[in-house]
């Protein structure tokens, strides 16, 4: 592999920072470090030497394709007066069956104007297969368009959906797992109810805590109305919101706790009103299916465990947990 050349303003920021070190001058050398991290590299101290290396993989391109190392790599619409209907975001990875039967639900029964988005996160050879081929499939309605973003290595959930939502041209967007088969339109419910501004966040699953007063989140249960969070098989939220609340924190490697601390996020007043509310809608056009899962693996344990702890850190004490009513 070709080494990744280090910007020349990195290289003088890393020099400076280590004389800043030999003059014991920390605040300058933590300003420095700063500088060199949101450039993009990350800088290991060895004695009175250092070490560069870039913080996330770079991307790469392949036959005129892009495969992006990161999130913030991949090209921003945020910034653009937005168009359409909806956005759906799908990450594929291991299961190529499943991505194509929500994405056949999708063109079958989604409204014209909505943007169907797959992020392609390092998938296996079956899924990039199935991927490849997705040109040579008929769209759906006139009104749907399908863009496929490629990844250079798997950037993990939270990573692979930032990527999707950067690209998303609607004021509205979906986030759909694979487990989740639309049976009808799904998408117009989920924008109607985002045209009232008390709520933030909708879909068709939500959960409440059972026990809110105890600060403990483990125990959550499914509900409909006004709940607490929604389920991450299928979340609509504005994409203003996320342009002004996000992204999502790259930490949450899997699925584990992020939908709760996205709707929390989302639900979080800007000012000393009350909180936003989080609206899961019964009876939506949506089969969930059971997902393909694996006993858990003692690494998929801890990232759960670490997600947990990380939703703790940002909401204990949060006034924003309904409970049972």
């Amino acid at each position: 592999m070709t080494r990744q050349r280090i910007p020349d303003a990195i290289l003088d920021a890393a020099h400076a920072r280590s004389s800043a070190r030999a003059a014991r001058d920390w605040p300058e050398a933590d300003r420095l470090k700063a500088v060199i991290e949101s450039g993009g590299w990350k800088v290991v101290d060895h004695g009175t030497d250092f070490a560069l290396s870039p913080a996330t993989p770079p991307d790469v391109v392949e036959a005129g394709r892009v495969r992006y190392g990161s999130s913030a790599s991949v090209p921003s619409r945020l910034d653009e007066a937005a168009v359409g209907t909806a956005t759906v975001v799908i990450v594929a990875t291991d299961h190529p069956g499943d991505v194509e039967r929500a994405l056949a639900g999708l063109r079958e029964h989604a409204p014209d104007g909505t943007q169907l988005l797959i992020v392609a996160d390092a998938p296996s050879t079956a899924q990039a297969a199935a991927l490849e081929a997705l040109g040579a499939v008929e769209p759906g309605a006139p009104g749907i368009g399908t863009e496929v973003i490629w990844t250079s290595e798997r950037l993990g959930r939270a990573a692979a959906l930032n990527a999707g939502i950067r690209r998303a041209a609607a004021s509205v967007v979906v986030l759909l797992d694979e487990t989740a088969e639309p049976a009808g339109d799904l998408i117009s419910p989920l924008a109607a109810a985002l045209a009232d501004e008390t709520v933030a966040v909708t879909g068709p699953w939500g959960v409440l805590a059972d026990d809110p007063g105890s600060g403990n989140l483990r125990r959550l249960e499914p509900a409909a109305g006004d709940v607490d969070a929604i389920d991450g098989a299928c979340l609509a939220f504005r994409r203003a919101d996320f342009a002004g609340r996000g992204p999502l924190d790259e930490r949450f490697q899997t699925g584990a706790w992020l939908d709760v601390w996205w709707s929390l996020v989302l639900r979080q007043p800007a000012g000393s009103g009350p909180p936003r509310r989080a609206l899961a809608l019964a009876g939506l056009p949506v089969i969930r299916h059971s997902g393909r899962h694996e006993p858990e693996s003692a690494e998929a344990a801890r990232q759960s465990k670490r997600a947990y702890y990380r939703l703790l850190e940002r909401f204990r004490g949060a006034d924003l947990l309904r409970g049972r009513r």
